[in-house]
Parts: structure tokens; C-alpha cells; sequence
């Protein structure tokens, strides 16, 4: 995959998923603008791009305002005279369960993925627009927001929110030859590394030991690295025609999200009254209805 001449930034990638789509994309050819809230960690992931061959400066600020996403373009422009990808990968974790979960607790998650995806994708929109030569727009969502998670009030709404971004954007700007597609990734990461089923995986890939082979294709799960490819991808040329996805990513499996649709339609002359509705939906609906969270499988012995 050959990104020579493009630029891109990616925030959130001091470390995590961020780190490998950074690295990615400078093997492949871009020059990348990292982005963390802590120097010294962007300043060690520039130096590992750098040392390996790839261009790549730091932008420390933290994502969620607009004026941290006009710093963020501002930088690469300013480093490499143009913009041509924004991958939107920054984000914390605030869980709890519903009555627990405070204003703040919310709000924190809400402000760095919504908001920040939001602010960052504007920003890379309108420089792309003003280029006139089309862009790449990459938002990171989450298994959490295509179903739910328990303690995840705030995260799964903001993912879910990230991939309707995607297909809204993805139409808004068709004319400006910009695509937006959001990566649905799991990999080891700290985000992931307190999932209980997981520890084990985690630990493993710590220890350097080889992940099995139930993990990387039931899980779907493995290093952050397998979930870079499709980053590179959708950054490319041979992704021009492809918006308005959700691709989730993961260990050895690729795969492709529906967008929710109406899982099965019934009619009633004159409307559905409440006692209507309680008549149809044992024979007619309950049977179609929908599971919640992530079911993962377990292995067997």
C-alpha cells in the first residue's frame, strides 16, 4: 500500500490502536502527525515512526475542543503543507453502571469521542474542501456501539453516535470527493485488558507468547498491529469508492457491519393500538427480537 505524498493525523496514538495506525500509515508512505496529552509519550511514539523511517511530529493537546482540532490540521499543514486523512482514535474510559454513572463521568467520555470526533472530522472537512482534491476522514468506533456494554453508558453511546457520523457524513460530502468510514476494531489494549474472558489473551500477547487460535478468529481478537491493515487501506487510492461502512477488525477476522434495518414489518388498518400490539407481538415480532452486548463464545475443550 503506497501513501507517499499523503498526510495524515491520528489522534489519540501516543500509544494503543493509535500508535499502530500511526505506524502504518508511516510505513506506508504518509507522514503522520501524532497526537497524545502526554509530551512524552508522543515524543517516544514520534522517535519509534522515526527510527523505523517514517516522518512523523507531535501535536500535544487534548481532543474534544474545536481550537484542539484547528491545532491538529494547523500542524500538519504547517509540517507538510496539506491534510489528506484524520483518523478520530482518542478516547477515555469513565465505566459504571447507569445509577452509579455521574454527570462528569458522562460528560468526559462524551466530550473526547463524540465531540472530539466531531470537531476533529469538521476541522479535516473543511481543509479537504478547500484542498479540492478529496480526503479521508477514519473514525474509530466499537463492538460496544454496534450492541451494547454493561457499565458503558457513555462509551456505547458515543461509539454508536460515531458510526451515524459515518453514514451521515459519508453523504454530506460525496460532492468533495471525501470518504468516511468508521473501523470497529478490537485488539489488546487498556481499553480491552479488564475484560475478564480477555485477561488471559492479554497476558499472553505481554508474555510473547503466540495467541491461539481461538482467540484471534472466534474473539476476533489479537495485537493492536492487526487492526492497523484496514486503517492503511481506507487511507488509500484502492478505498476511493468505499464510505459510509463500518468495518470491524480484529485478530485474523475482517468483516463488515450491516446498518440497523427493519428486522420484520406488520400492518393494521386505521393503526396500532396498545392492545393490538400486545396481540401481534408473540406471533409476529418476539421472535425477531434483537440480542444485546457482545456474546463472546466460549472455547472449547
Amino acid at each position: 500500500m503506497d501513501l507517499s505524498g499523503k498526510v495524515a493525523v491520528v489522534t489519540g496514538s501516543g500509544r494503543g490502536l493509535g500508535l499502530a495506525y500511526a505506524r502504518e500509515l508511516a510505513a506506508s508512505g504518509a507522514a503522520v502527525v501524532v497526537n497524545d496529552v502526554d509530551a512524552a509519550t508522543a515524543a517516544a511514539a514520534v522517535k519509534e515512526i522515526s527510527d523505523a523511517g517514517g516522518r512523523a511530529v507531535a501535536e500535544v493537546v487534548a481532543v474534544g475542543s474545536a481550537e484542539a482540532a484547528d491545532a491538529l490540521v494547523a500542524r500538519a499543514v504547517g509540517e507538510f503543507g496539506r491534510l489528506d486523512v484524520m483518523v478520530t482514535n482518542a478516547g477515555v474510559l469513565r465505566d459504571r453502571v447507569l445509577w452509579k454513572m455521574t454527570d462528569e463521568d458522562f460528560d468526559t467520555v462524551v466530550h473526547v469521542h463524540l465531540r472530539g470526533t466531531f470537531t476533529c472530522a469538521r476541522a479535516a472537512a473543511v481543509r479537504f474542501r478547500e484542498q479540492g482534491t478529496g480526503g479521508r476522514l477514519v473514525l474509530v468506533g466499537s463492538p460496544a456501539g454496534q450492541r451494547g456494554n454493561f457499565g458503558q453508558t457513555n462509551y456505547s453511546a458515543a461509539k454508536a453516535g460515531i458510526v451515524g457520523f459515518a453514514r451521515t457524513w459519508a453523504m454530506e460530502l460525496a460532492r468533495a470527493k471525501v470518504t468516511v468510514n468508521a473501523v470497529v476494531p478490537v485488539a489488546a489494549t487498556a481499553m480491552t485488558e479488564t475484560i475478564p474472558a480477555l485477561q488471559p489473551y492479554v497476558e499472553a500477547l505481554r508474555a510473547g507468547e503466540p495467541m491461539p487460535l481461538f482467540a484471534r478468529r472466534a474473539l476476533a481478537f489479537g495485537a493492536p498491529e492487526d487492526a492497523a491493515g484496514v486503517v492503511a487501506f481506507l487511507a488509500s487510492d484502492a478505498a476511493e469508492d468505499i464510505t459510509g461502512q463500518a468495518i470491524g477488525v480484529g485478530g485474523d477476522r475482517l468483516s463488515l457491519w450491516t446498518h440497523p434495518t427493519q428486522a420484520v414489518v406488520a400492518y393494521a388498518d386505521g393503526g396500532w393500538s396498545a392492545d393490538a400490539v400486545a396481540e401481534a407481538w408473540p406471533t409476529v415480532f418476539a421472535a425477531h427480537e434483537q440480542g444485546i452486548g457482545e456474546r463472546l463464545p466460549e472455547q472449547k475443550s
